[in-house]
């Protein structure tokens, strides 16, 4: 029984996703994202303009008129939306917890993608396995994404990227759109080679999710800080030049080994933080891409 909290959260993210896949979202979509190729749909009489490599020759020669090929775009495609639950997903500083962040954007991708007649499916995992929701299409089986994002307990803390990855491309069999979703709080020599495996196999975009205090703690004094994943605390002194200046250098160090992985994986990556709109980064990758697919 959902609590009616989380009905009027589900509610609000629908007409909001909706109406941004409605304006925008669902054309940028269908352009970057293309079917597998083009499919033999009918023959036609030839037309003034038609391509002289377009002519069926075979039918041409049997009723003696000249017949043309028509094809058409073979686009139902398959996306899936493999998202990290670990504990550090439960974090928020400013507007929104990670996770639901999250189950917003995984909203509008769902969106975007029937709204196209392609097939969505959901895997959320930890260090294990906790849910999968095979590829459907459909308003119903959408919103049921969404239910499960937000209020599904995962059993672990965890994270294990390269076991979630190892996971899709055994499932899937076709060529297929993924999108991870998580803050990759791991060491990226763990999942660097199961990204450029699995975006050989398909298509891999990473949606690198973030809050500002995890990148910027002011100075409020003793700090315990409690790693989320493992239950540790640790007391930390944030008034201390040389914790800043270590802290500085660790963050910096992070975020230089995610991105490094995802280069030499050639994966593209949105990077959004819980503290803006995920509107902008969102549009700014899809015109990214149809930039690149144009040249």
């Amino acid at each position: 029984m959902l609590s009616n909290d989380l009905m009027k959260k589900i509610r609000h993210i629908e007409i909001r996703t909706k109406r941004l896949v409605t304006d925008s979202f669902a054309g940028e979509y269908h352009s970057i994202f293309k079917g597998r190729g083009m499919e033999f749909e009918e023959v036609r009489p030839y037309q003034p303009g038609d391509e002289v490599r377009t002519i069926d020759w075979n039918v041409t020669a049997r009723t003696g008129e000249v017949y043309v090929k028509r094809y058409v775009e073979e686009r139902e495609l398959t996306v899936m939306l493999v998202v990290d639950a670990s504990a550090s997903e439960n974090f928020g500083s400013v507007q929104q917890f990670k996770r639901e962040l999250a189950a917003e954007l995984t909203a509008v991708l769902s969106f975007a993608a029937t709204t196209n007649n392609d097939r969505v499916g959901l895997l959320i995992f930890t260090d294990q396995v906790e849910l999968f929701i095979p590829p459907r299409k459909g308003r119903k089986h959408v919103l049921r994404l969404v239910r499960e994002l937000l209020a599904f307990e995962p059993q672990s803390k965890g994270t294990d990227i390269r076991m979630a990855l190892e996971k899709v491309n055994h499932i899937l069999k076709r060529r297929s759109i993924i999108f991870l979703v998580s803050d990759f709080i791991a060491d990226p020599e763990s999942y660097r080679v199961a990204m450029a495996t699995t975006n050989r196999r398909h298509d891999l975009i990473a949606v690198d999710l973030h809050d500002p205090m995890e990148t910027e703690i002011g100075n409020v004094g003793l700090l315990a800080i409690e790693d989320p994943e493992t239950g540790e605390i640790h007391w930390v002194d944030t008034g201390s030049k040389a914790w800043r200046a270590a802290f500085r250098q660790r963050v910096e160090g992070a975020r230089a080994g995610k991105v490094r992985a995802f280069r030499q994986a050639a994966v593209d990556h949105i990077d959004i933080g819980t503290e803006q709109d995920y509107v902008a980064p969102l549009a700014a990758f899809f015109q990214e891409r149809y930039k690149r697919l144009r040249h």
